[in-house]
């Protein structure tokens, strides 16, 4: 097709597009009144307050929520400290109550080894 043969469409589209934005309806907006402007200023300013108070809490909240987790780690490290300082002690207590450390100390006071053990029974006699 030619574009001389197209023309007539382009013409009849014109004329519909320009009747039908002829008709196009636009109102026109009445006045508002100063005491509406005030109520939407008021609630402009309102909304403003409540979206930067609640951004201010949710930053408080935030900052107390990661010095609570400063404070966990701190804990954590000091209770590991604790358990492993108890296990210290705990290694310490078991060398030092083991028989062959008994057995030094013992011989360090004057303590001989018995030859033939002796067992006490309940009623107070000696048995062995």
């Amino acid at each position: 097709m030619s574009i001389p043969l197209l023309s007539p469409a382009f013409t009849k589209s014109r004329k519909i597009v320009t009747q039908k934005s002829a008709r196009a309806a636009l109102k026109l907006v009445t006045n508002v009144s100063p005491a509406e402007q005030v109520n939407r200023k008021f609630f402009a300013t309102f909304a403003t307050f409540v979206m930067i108070f609640g951004l201010a809490m949710l930053l408080v909240i935030n900052t107390l929520l990661a010095q609570d987790a400063f404070t966990l780690a701190k804990l954590q490290n000091d209770s590991k400290l604790a358990t492993d300082q108890y296990e210290a002690l705990s290694r310490t207590i078991e060398k030092i109550s083991s028989p062959e450390e008994l057995a030094v100390k013992a011989k360090a006071l004057g303590m001989e080894p018995a030859a033939t053990p002796t067992f006490v029974n309940l009623n107070g006699l000696p048995r062995g």
